[in-house]
């Protein structure tokens, strides 16, 4: 099992079961401002997590993230993620309109929350700033299902602002995502 310096990459270790618990209880205490808390948490964190992952490579012998092509980029950074402990990710697209993050076993989510909504507020603002600087720095993310509303997977799609607006009010209006996705 490869070891990851966590002091070296400016992170600290957090069991699953406190990143829960602390979910749990903004919900609970503050309501729908939880999201944004996490979020704002999470776009704190991304630059420096990006920064762990271009340490990750060259720890490697790997390029920098931006000389990497596409489909090393990917398999890099699920690697990086899965060993950082959040899980694993399969990187995709939808329709070629905006790509997707697909993980089975993502540490931010909680089968047993049953939450109504998607609840990875975190990593949507991690990925936000992760992905960023590689794909364009106006990115945005959406969570569409979610391990801890009972989906068999968290799915995260990434595209431009303009693209994930619509995408968002379409799906406030009732329609599916991947429905929402190809009216784009």
């Amino acid at each position: 099992m490869p070891s990851f310096d966590l002091t070296g990459h400016q992170m600290v270790a957090l069991s699953r079961p406190s990143l829960a618990a602390l979910r749990t209880a903004l919900i609970r205490d503050a309501g729908p401002a939880a999201a944004a808390y996490l979020q704002e948490a999470g776009y704190a964190g991304g630059e420096t997590l990006f920064a762990s992952f271009r340490h990750w490579l060259g720890t490697r012998g790997l390029p920098e993230p931006e000389d990497l092509g596409l489909e090393e980029f990917e398999q890099h950074a699920s690697a990086y993620f899965r060993d950082a402990g959040w899980g694993s990710l399969r990187v995709g697209s939808l329709r070629d309109a905006v790509a997707t993050l697909d993980s089975a076993d993502w540490g931010e989510a909680d089968p047993d929350a049953g939450l109504d909504h998607p609840g990875c507020h975190l990593s949507t603002a991690i990925f936000a700033d992760f992905f960023g600087p590689i794909a364009d720095p106006q990115i945005a993310v959406l969570e569409v299902e979610c391990r801890s509303m009972g989906d068999p997977r968290c799915r995260f799609l990434l595209g431009n602002h303009a693209v994930m607006s619509s995408v968002y009010e379409q799906m406030g209006g009732g329609t599916g995502y991947e429905e929402a996705v190809e009216n784009v």
